[in-house]
Order: C-alpha cells, then sequence, then structure tokens
C-alpha cells in the first residue's frame, strides 16, 4: 500500500487499489489501519463514489475505546467526508467534545469547523459547545475553536460582540507569555494563535467605539513585544497594524502603527518591505498622508527587479488614484501589462484599468485609446464584464447628449484606422467590440463610405484565425450597416462566398441577409438605429404556437409532459439505490442524539460553497543571489540604516530629479486639504462617464409587479388552484412591496451563511455572559492571571411612560405580540409591536414625548437590512409631537433573503433643546413571515411532485411528545403550520413564506423518532424551517 501511494504521488494510474485501501482501513490491526487510513484520505476526494463504504469503519472506530483509533477517524472526518455523510457522525463527534483526552477533543473541534465550512445549518444547534470548547483547559482545544469563531465572526459579527472581553482576555494572557513554553516558536509566545485573535478583534471593532476600548491597551502591548528580528514577529506587526486600522481609530495607536509601516517600507529586505507595501496598501485610504511620506521610495519600488514587489506598488498606486493622476497610474499599469505573461496578473489589472478608466477619464479620446489598448494587452483573458460593460455604456449613452454622440463617432475613426492594417494582429474579444461599435455607429462617420467600412469587415471573415463566434459578431455587424445603404458590391460578394460555406452557421448567415436584402422594409423594421437598450417584448408562453400544437394534437400527437413529471416516471421505470435509511434500525443506532441521518432523495447535494481562505497568499522571494561587494567573511551581515534625506547631497543627479517630477504627479492631491476621492472610499463628486440607464426610463413608468410571481413561475398553474389571499395590505401605509427574488438559490445559500444563530441565545455559559474567563476553565497553568473586565452598568429608566401604548381597535383583534420598549431618553420614548396580518407582517411604532414641551421634527427611519424589506419608504416623520402626547405610525415588511433570524435597525431623531438621535433596532424571526397555507390532499400532491429543493432530518420525540397527535399540535401551533391530511402515523402539513412562497412537510414516527421531510422551491427554506422545528421540538 505504502508502494502504491508513491505510485500515486508520482501521477501513474492506481485507482484499482483503491479499494484495498478501504479494505485495510475496515479489516487490519492497528498499524495496517493507520496506513489504510493515510491512503484513503490521499487517494479519495469527497464526491467519490467509494466514500459510502467508508461510512461504517469510522462509525465504529468513533465508538472505540482505543484513543488511537479515534483519532483516526476524527482526522478522516475532518479531511475527506461530504455534506451528506455529516448526519452519520455529528452525534458521535459531538460526544467527543466531552472527552478527557485533550487530542480527542481538539480533532473534534477541527472535525466540525470542517462541518461548519461545508454545511453551516447541520451544527447550528451546538453553538453553545463552541462555548465551552473556548473555555477548555487545554489551550490546542480552544486555539482549535478559534477558526471556527473567526469564520463565524466573519459572517456576522454582531452575534459575537460578548465574547470581545473574552478574546482579549485570551490575548493578554498569550502575549504576556501565560502559556506553556511548548507553544513559543523562535522564543515569541504562540504566535499563530495571536495572529488569529488579532484578527477575530479587528472584525468586532469595527466601527464599534465600545468593543474597540477594550482592545486598545493589548494592541499596545502587542506592539511593544513583537520586537524581536524574525519573520514570525513582523507576520504579528502586521496584524497588529491591519487591526488598528479597521477598529475604531485611536491616535496613538495609529502613530505606532505607522512607524511600523515606516520601518517595513524603509527596509532593504524585500521580505519587509514587500509587507509594508501590503499594509501601505490597507491603510493608505484612511491616511492618505502616509503614502506622501513614502513617495520616493514608492517611486523606486515601480522599477524593483522582484515583480511581486512591482506588482503590490501598482495595487498601492491603483488604491490612491483620483482625477489628477489618473494618467500617469495607468500608464504605469499598462507598461507593465506589456511586460507581464502571467494570466492572472493580466486579468486583474485589466480589470483594475478598465476601472479607472470608465471613473476618472479626463476625455473621450483618452478612455478610447486607453481600453483599446486594455483589449489589446489583455487579449481574450479579460473579464467578459470588461467589454460588455464598455459596449452597454457606449449603447446606454451619458447625460450629455452631444458628448454621447462624440464619444461615439471617436470610437468609429479608432477601429477603422486599426482595421486599415490588413497584417495586425487583434484578440477576438476586441475584433467583437470593433464589429459591434461599427455596425451600431458606423454611420456617425460621414466622411467614411460604408463600402469601406464592409470591404474591411470582409476581409476579417477571410482570415482562418477569426474564430466563428468572431465572424457571427461580424456578420451582424455587416446585416446592421446594409440596412442603411442601397446597394453594396462587398455584400453580393459575401452572400456567395458564405452561401456554399462548410461553416453550417455562416451559411444560414448568410441566407438570411440574402433575403433581408430582397425586402429593404423589412430590415429597416428589423434594425432599427440605436435600438440595442429598448425593451424587447417576449411571449413566454409563446402562444403562437397555439395552433401548431392543436393541430398536432388533433393528429394524435402526445401532450407534452413537464420536466418533473417525465423524471419522475423515469425514475419509477427504472431500478436505482435507494438511499432512505431502514426506520428502525437507523433510529435504533442514533438513540442517543435527537439528529440522525438527514439525506436528499435524489441523492444530490446542495452544498454551499463556503471557502475557509482567510490568510494572506504568501510569495517567496526568487531573485538570484548577488554577491557583488560582499565581504566575504562568516558572520551575521547587518543591513545598513536607511539614509535620510538631510544627508542628501545639494546636487541631484538627472535619474533623482525624475523619479522627484513622477512623484509629483502620481501623488497629486493627497494632500490633508485636498477634496479628492480616491479608490475604494464614498466618491462624492460626479463620475465622468454616469450611465444613463434607457432600460430604467422604461421600468419607472409601470407598475410594480407582484412579488409572488419570483416563485411561482417555475410553479405554472399548480400555485394558482390553491387558495390564499393575493391581495394586498389595505388601509395599510406603506402597504406597496417592493420585488424579491426569494427563489434564487445563490442569494439565499449566501444570506444563510451570515444569519445569526438563535440557538446562541440558550444555555450559555455563565462565565462567558459577564466576559470573565476563569483560570480552571482556561488554561491549566497555575501562572496565568485573569483579567475581568467589570460589569457594564446597566441603563436606569428614571422616567416613566405616561401614556400606555396601545394598537387601535381593528389590530387589537389580530394576532399581535406584547409592546415593547425600543429606546427612550428624558424626552421621548419608542415602543412597538408586531402584528401578523394574512399576508404581511406590520410593525407598530409609537412615539411618545415625555416632556412638558412639544417637540418637533421627529424623524423615524429605518436603515437598510440584508435580509428584510421596509415597503415603499423606509422613513416617517412627524412635524410636533404636543407635550404628553403619542403618535403612532406602522410599517410593513417583507423578508427579502431568507434567515433564521435577523436585525432590523434604525434611528429616532428629534429637535427640542437640540438634536438629538437614538438607534434601537428589532429582532425579526422567520416564523414572523411563515403563514398557513390550506389546499387538499390532491393539490398537496400535484405540487409536491414539482418540488425539487427539499431536507430529511429524523428529529426525537420528547416524553411530551409520545404521541403523533401532540408532535402535530407542536408544529401546527409553534411552526404556525396547516395541517392538510393525517394517515395513521403519517401526516402532511403545508405552510407558505409571505407573501406566496409554498413549503410542504410530510411527517412520519417510528420508534420514537419524528421524520420530518421539507419541500419548498426555495432552496434555503427547507433547511431554515428545519432549524426552526428541531428548536421547537427540544424547547417543548
Amino acid at each position: 500500500m505504502v508502494r502504491l501511494i508513491y505510485c500515486e504521488m508520482l501521477g501513474y494510474e492506481s485507482s484499482f487499489g483503491y479499494i484495498h485501501a478501504i479494505k485495510l482501513a475496515q479489516q487490519g490491526n492497528l498499524l495496517e489501519k493507520r496506513v489504510g487510513y493515510l491512503a484513503v484520505s490521499l487517494f479519495l476526494h469527497e464526491n467519490h463514489e467509494l466514500l459510502l463504504l467508508l461510512v461504517n469503519t469510522v462509525v465504529k472506530d468513533l465508538q472505540s475505546t482505543n484513543l488511537v483509533e479515534v483519532c483516526m477517524a476524527l482526522t478522516v472526518v475532518s479531511q475527506i467526508f461530504p455534506r451528506e455523510m455529516i448526519p452519520a457522525v455529528l452525534p458521535l463527534i459531538e460526544d467527543k467534545l466531552q472527552h478527557s483526552k485533550e487530542i480527542v477533543r481538539r480533532k473534534a473541534v477541527q472535525a466540525l469547523y470542517k462541518f461548519y465550512l461545508i454545511a453551516p445549518n447541520q451544527v447550528q444547534h451546538i453553538h453553545d459547545k463552541f462555548r465551552k470548547a473556548l473555555c477548555d483547559r487545554d489551550v490546542g482545544v480552544m486555539a482549535a475553536s478559534l477558526h471556527i469563531y473567526l469564520q463565524m465572526i466573519k459572517e456576522n459579527s454582531s452575534g459575537y460582540k460578548d465574547l470581545a472581553g473574552s478574546f482579549v482576555t485570551i490575548l493578554k494572557q498569550v502575549v504576556g507569555g501565560k502559556l506553556p513554553i511548548d507553544f513559543n516558536y523562535h522564543s515569541v509566545p504562540a504566535p499563530w494563535l495571536q495572529i488569529q485573535l488579532l484578527r477575530i478583534l479587528g472584525l468586532l471593532g469595527k466601527d464599534d467605539p465600545r468593543t474597540s476600548e477594550l482592545m486598545y491597551d493589548v494592541l499596545d502591548e502587542s506592539l511593544r513585544r513583537a520586537e524581536i528580528n524574525h519573520n514570525i514577529t513582523y507576520a504579528i506587526l502586521f496584524e497588529c497594524v491591519q487591526t488598528i486600522y479597521t477598529i475604531h481609530p485611536k491616535s496613538e495607536l495609529l502613530e505606532k502603527a505607522a512607524k511600523c509601516i515606516g520601518k517595513f517600507v524603509l527596509s532593504s529586505k524585500i521580505n519587509l518591505k514587500y509587507l509594508g507595501l501590503k499594509a501601505l496598501t490597507y491603510v493608505v485610504q484612511q491616511d492618505p498622508n502616509l503614502a506622501l511620506q513614502h513617495q520616493m521610495t514608492i517611486i523606486e519600488c515601480l522599477d524593483h527587479p522582484d515583480p511581486i514587489i512591482k506588482r503590490e506598488t501598482l495595487e498601492l498606486l491603483y488604491r490612491i488614484t483620483n482625477g489628477q493622476n489618473v494618467v500617469v497610474i495607468v500608464q504605469k499599469m499598462l507598461d507593465y501589462l506589456k511586460q507581464s505573461k502571467e494570466e492572472y496578473t493580466i486579468i486583474s489589472l485589466t480589470g483594475k484599468v478598465a476601472e479607472l478608466a470608465e471613473k476618472y477619464a479626463p476625455g473621450n479620446e483618452w478612455f478610447i485609446q486607453t481600453m483599446n489598448a486594455v483589449f489589446s494587452v489583455g487579449g481574450d483573458v479579460v473579464y467578459p464584464d470588461i467589454p460588455n460593460n464598455f459596449l452597454r455604456l457606449l449603447a446606454e449613452g451619458f447625460d450629455d447628449g452631444k458628448e454621447d454622440e462624440q464619444l461615439r463617432l471617436y470610437a468609429v475613426q479608432s477601429y477603422l484606422a486599426l482595421l486599415e492594417e490588413e497584417e495586425a494582429f487583434y484578440p477576438q474579444k476586441f475584433l467583437q467590440v470593433m464589429s459591434w461599435v461599427l455596425g451600431e455607429y458606423s454611420c456617425l462617420a460621414t466622411d467614411v463610405d460604408p463600402e469601406i467600412i464592409l470591404t474591411r469587415l470582409h476581409r476579417l471573415l477571410k482570415k482562418t484565425v477569426v474564430t466563428p463566434e468572431t465572424k457571427a459578431w461580424i456578420m451582424a455587424a455587416v446585416t446592421k450597416i446594409t440596412s442603411r445603404t442601397s446597394c453594396s458590391n462587398t455584400v453580393h460578394k459575401i452572400i456567395q462566398e458564405f452561401s456554399t460555406s462548410l461553416d453550417t452557421c455562416m451559411r444560414q448567415y448568410a441566407f438570411e441577409l440574402k433575403h433581408l436584402c430582397e425586402d429593404k422594409v423589412l430590415m429597416k423594421n428589423l434594425l432599427p438605429f440605436d435600438a440595442s437598450c429598448n425593451d424587447i417584448v417576449v411571449d413566454a408562453s409563446l402562444s403562437f404556437l397555439d395552433g401548431f400544437v392543436a393541430e398536432g394534437l388533433g393528429r394524435g400527437a402526445a401532450p407534452y409532459k413537464p420536466h418533473h413529471q417525465r423524471q419522475e416516471e423515469k425514475l419509477s421505470q427504472e431500478k436505482a439505490l435507494n438511499f432512505e435509511p431502514y426506520g428502525l434500525s437507523f433510529a435504533s443506532s442514533m438513540s442517543s442524539s435527537g439528529f440522525t441521518g438527514r439525506q436528499s432523495p435524489t441523492g444530490l447535494s446542495f452544498g454551499s460553497d463556503t471557502s475557509g481562505n482567510s490568510a494572506e497568499t504568501g510569495h517567496r522571494e526568487t531573485n538570484s543571489l548577488k554577491l557583488d561587494g560582499v565581504r566575504k567573511l562568516w558572520g551575521r551581515h547587518v543591513s545598513d540604516p536607511p539614509v535620510s534625506q538631510s544627508h542628501q547631497t545639494a546636487s541631484l543627479s538627472e535619474e533623482e530629479k525624475e523619479k522627484q517630477q513622477l512623484a509629483s504627479t502620481l501623488f497629486v492631491g493627497l494632500g490633508s486639504n485636498a477634496g479628492v476621492s480616491l479608490m475604494g472610499k464614498a466618491d462624492m463628486a460626479p463620475q465622468k462617464f454616469r450611465r444613463k440607464s434607457k432600460m430604467n426610463e422604461t421600468q419607472n413608468t409601470e407598475g410594480t409587479p407582484d412579488i409572488q410571481n419570483s416563485a411561482a413561475l417555475a410553479l405554472g398553474p399548480l400555485l394558482d388552484a390553491l387558495p390564499g389571499n393575493e391581495e394586498g395590505c389595505e388601509g395599510v401605509q406603506h402597504a406597496r412591496l417592493r420585488e424579491a427574488s426569494l427563489c434564487c438559490s445563490d442569494t439565499v445559500e449566501d444570506s444563510l451563511a451570515s444569519e445569526k444563530p438563535q440557538s446562541l441565545k440558550h444555555g450559555l455559559d455563565n462565565k462567558l455572559l459577564d466576559s470573565r474567563l476563569s483560570s480552571s476553565s482556561l488554561f491549566a497553568d497555575s501562572n496565568i492571571e485573569i483579567f475581568h473586565p467589570l460589569p457594564s452598568a446597566e441603563c436606569e429608566s428614571a422616567s416613566k411612560t405616561l401614556l400606555a401604548p396601545s394598537l387601535p381597535g381593528e389590530l387589537a383583534k389580530l394576532p399581535h405580540s406584547e409592546v415593547v420598549e425600543l429606546c427612550q431618553s428624558d424626552d421621548l420614548a419608542l415602543h412597538s409591536c408586531k402584528v401578523w396580518t394574512d399576508d404581511s407582517l406590520l410593525l407598530a411604532m409609537f412615539v411618545s414625548n415625555k416632556n412638558t414641551s412639544a417637540l418637533n421634527s421627529v424623524n423615524l427611519v429605518f436603515e437598510e437590512a440584508e435580509h428584510f424589506q421596509i415597503a415603499e419608504s423606509p422613513a416617517y416623520h412627524f412635524s410636533v409631537i404636543e407635550a404628553q402626547s403619542m403618535e403612532y405610525c406602522q410599517q410593513c415588511v417583507q423578508m427579502d433573503k431568507i434567515c433564521t433570524q435577523g436585525i432590523l435597525s434604525g434611528s429616532i431623531s428629534y429637535q427640542s433643546e437640540m438634536e438629538t438621535c437614538l438607534q434601537f433596532s428589532i429582532i425579526l424571526s422567520l416564523l414572523d413571515f411563515i403563514r398557513p397555507m390550506e389546499m387538499t390532499t390532491e393539490e398537496f400532491g400535484k405540487l409536491w411532485l414539482s418540488l425539487s429543493n427539499d431536507v430529511k432530518q429524523n428529529l426525537k420525540l420528547s416524553s411530551s411528545q409520545d404521541s403523533f397527535s401532540a408532535a402535530l399540535n407542536t408544529l401546527q401551533q409553534k411552526l404556525k403550520l396547516h395541517v392538510v391530511d393525517i394517515i395513521g402515523n403519517e401526516g402532511i402539513l403545508a405552510c407558505r413564506l409571505l407573501p406566496s412562497v409554498p413549503c410542504l412537510l410530510h411527517c412520519r414516527t417510528h420508534a420514537g423518532m419524528l421524520a420530518v421531510w421539507f419541500r419548498s422551491p426555495c432552496s434555503a427554506l427547507p433547511d431554515c424551517l428545519l432549524y426552526q422545528c428541531q428548536k421547537v421540538m427540544e424547547e417543548s
């Protein structure tokens, strides 16, 4: 087997031995099993079909009493186990978090980290155990848990603010050397642990002054202690600088970070210089003057022999680009592109040049010439969006119609000049851009005969290097030009040449061109001038084929069957593997946990593409060693200190004068008083090329379509038969809902990755809630000093509410929540109440004036939320609120992206003696937007077959839910489901996500387990409802 591994590493085909590796892991002794697991982890990938044979072996080894077998199984699980196999081993891995051995607990945390990356929804219920791992006595287990927290905080930092004090405490102990000496690396205490903690603190302290205050002391200490001249300390300093510039700023720390960056940039070592440029690129948007201090060093880096230094310098220049230095910086980028042969560099830089050209172009001529250089140098590897955006910019035009015409005319003249050279070679995408522009706007060049343009396009068609796709663009351009000319000999030549072409597509284009030339009126109607942005009315139902279909049915043809119906019939006729687990045996094997097998009946995986790549990619220095002028002596080489400007000679050489002149053009507009915006910062100045979308003009005149179309289009007439209230909220302010696409799987999968887990609210460790860590619960080291942050003072509500908020009579009859206080001051109090109507969620807002004088200009504003939408205007204005009185308003809220729970934030400002602004937030759950969906059993069956997104799970029934009816009552009441039918120990239920996205549930009981099966047209809805179902069953 070892020899087979060696053959596989050399690239030889060795798949014949994969099955033997699995057998060795299953049947061998301890040494053979170890080799078998090693071979399996090297041979197989996550989607390999042979992995199915390894599940039972891993489950058996996880239950073993042998420490080595358990560790091997955990290692394989964290490396190659796919999403579908997680439910089989998840309960066992949860148990290993309580194992007595540290190495087992550490590997269990690593396996859960892998599960979180590939299927975050399946580990939501064990977030409390992640917190316990953070408090583990072993440092290795705690360090392993930081990987999970770093990923979760990246997705939703607001949900972990309460842990900021704990992370600060850990970092203080690490920096203070309180960890065992085994974690030291070159006398630096746990450097990789420091880096992880610094990244976490940077995410938690961003735009949060209160949380950032906790970090200032430990960041200062980290900067002070990282003084050893070693690469690992440089890495810690770099992370410190990034964290200091990410959190809420403090002037003393910013000065120290700037000095650290200066040392890096001025260093003669290439690695340190790269770190300095990288840090300068990151912080230059917050402190542009920092680039001015090192402008001469940056100029020298442009001519550095190391390509990595050059590329990072160009990235820095890209960040400081403005309207005054764009010409020089773009020219430097194009010069580097002409010399570079790396595909990644070409793709990246061409995208940056195109962006700068569109945003800061000083004129039409420069813009067209720059884009021509991008297409020429970038070739066919440029992003597809670059030519598409360029053509769209030309087609949609600008605010100034005259400038619009001048830009198009210059583009036509430029392309005609380029095509005049017969032997010139241009990339295919550039030729496609030329063809489209000449076809659309060649008539603007009135001094050029159309016959000349057609001749040059004909010459392109005859070249063998031109691909068939580009020839199609050229033929389209020829057709458009022909529609605006009387007759052309070149067009007749093209028709004759390509009517007998071996290329079927070109022959078809030639025949179409011939028929259109015979009917000029039809050609002009089909190809109007400058109509590329006009809306095209498409008959999606293909009603023009109704006669043809009726004629075919009359002759006995079979009626059309939808794709899902054909698939169901095909699966019923074929013998396929059944991935459905046997009920009794599977339930008994997993009786110790409430979560068991969860598989898709189709055997397909709908995994998310979440990646855990958070570290920066390093680059090694590849320059050859230069020994000129080096003394041939043993010993450590001490680099010379950088020479300051005060020791420079008065007479400057010509080269230095050129560098200073270049610096004056590159760094113009970066002074403290300059009002020039940089790339990446909010640009308040008008953009040079501001697009004027012609498509939006037509859309603004039309009404907003109903949101239910986004989910119901794929279902066809099935939903039409389902009863439900599809009308808007009558009598409700702001009731028109913005269209949202809830069926887009990509958008919903991404939104699920950033949802706030509700399970974090229950069962938290008291020490974590108080942001304190005891010495017995963190590290097993008696020398550790514990930092106890002072408990935060609770807000005292001294003022009493004079008026009790209450709902109006009509809304009070509807289901609603209790009235809760959102925020208050000495003058004003804000309360809210949720009202659940049949077709919307209403937020009733009560504004009470507690003062003895009137409040003027009271503005209630809801901030833009990631998952929710406020109907129409998110702001409400009260011109005046009288003394000791209360005003009322209501807002209609719609879920835009599916999540289990989210936060809707806002602010209320008012004018009393001075202007005051209060912040508030409202927690909204998925269940706020779920309503029962009434239907018959037949309608349920039809809709069930048409839905493709599903999840399954076996849930353990509690003692209070010993009967099937009790479990159904719990689901019906807590999840707002409608019970469609019950047959024996099986039941079917239905609900809808507002406004009309259906979700169906099939459930049955066996051996004390409740098997639930959700289906919906939206891929994220079953996952979220399953999570809510798990939570409801546990709480009950």
